[in-house]
């Protein structure tokens, strides 16, 4: 098989996966602090385990600067998981994950914010465009206060990765598998506060899924992207990245029966059709999958080209 071939099965398999997030989150019955400790904690043991076979403890690369970094990085992702898992209950995992995929725009708005880098008038035009069909998906009537809520937590969630991204990319020489096992660890004493443990003793089968989010969506899904991203041009890598979104509506539809209704159905392509460009673009700062957003590695596995955006 190719190279360029296999990094394409990786990739398309690592979002079907991750268009799969959802059902794994809603019926393991636990509540969204609850799910994100847990998926940290086995996500922790699958990716510290992977690392340790690949000898990446090895000649790491961190210093103690790129260790806050991956830490500062970690408190924005694991609060990004759980405002995004509140979106899921307070609205529907389709409207959720579309919103969510707002997430270049508010990178772009860092940017400009933080490195005063400028926002060319194309820019402006698909931020405009994205925010029309942001509207146009919302679907928010008056009085649905639970859509208006899902929206708000889903905004919230794209803001959180944004910046997490924005933080990690700042971090060179080391590979994304040991900042994304240090972000998973940094959720586990930051969520004790929050979560409910009494809660989880009679989740019964929950626990599966518990374990699976931990395992496959942030083990064996990352291992995938992080292989793929070395293999791939930037341009097919954000075409497949969509791929995510279109899985997790038809897994919406097949499992729970939630569609989106023709008004917001017009404007999912234009969400996806601003994302895509603004992907593209040049100048606009990559990402990659939370929870390690794009770093510059040592060796190929490290890098990635472009932007993906996972739950």
């Amino acid at each position: 098989m190719r190279n360029e071939t296999r990094g394409t099965v990786e990739l398309t398999l690592a979002m079907v996966l991750s268009g799969t997030l959802g059902v794994f989150v809603v019926e393991s019955g636990a509540s969204p602090f609850e799910v994100v400790f847990f998926r940290c904690l086995f996500g922790a043991a699958a990716l510290g385990a992977y690392s340790l076979a690949r000898g990446f403890f090895t000649g790491h690369g961190f210093t103690g600067r790129k260790l806050g970094l991956a830490a500062l990085g970690g408190v924005f992702i694991v609060f990004n998981w759980v405002f995004l898992f509140e979106a899921y209950e307070a609205t529907s995992i389709s409207l959720a994950t579309v919103v969510y995929h707002t997430q270049p725009f508010f990178l772009v708005l860092l940017g400009a914010v933080f490195l005063r880098e400028r926002i060319s008038a194309g820019k402006l035009g698909w931020l405009a465009l994205a925010f029309a069909g942001l509207v146009l998906v919302s679907g928010v009537r008056p009085g649905e206060t639970a859509s208006l809520k899902g929206l708000g937590f889903a905004l919230a969630a794209a803001v959180l990765y944004a910046l997490a991204t924005f933080v990690t990319k700042r971090i060179t020489g080391v590979r994304p598998h040991l900042i994304a096992l240090v972000q998973v660890l940094t959720g586990l004493p930051l969520l004790l506060p929050f979560a409910d443990f009494g809660a989880t003793a009679g989740l019964g089968t929950g626990w599966l899924w518990l374990v699976g989010l931990g395992i496959v969506h942030t083990g064996l899904m990352y291992v995938l992207m992080y292989a793929a991203y070395a293999k791939l041009p930037t341009a097919k890598i954000a075409v497949l990245a969509f791929t995510y979104p279109a899985v997790a509506m038809g897994v919406d539809w097949a499992v729970y029966g939630h569609h989106i209704g023709l008004v917001q159905a017009l404007g999912v392509p234009l969400i996806v059709l601003a994302s895509l460009k603004v992907t593209l673009s040049g100048s606009a700062p990559a990402r990659v999958v939370a929870p390690a957003p794009r770093t510059a590695g040592h060796e190929p596995e490290a890098a990635s080209p472009a932007a993906t955006r996972a739950g």
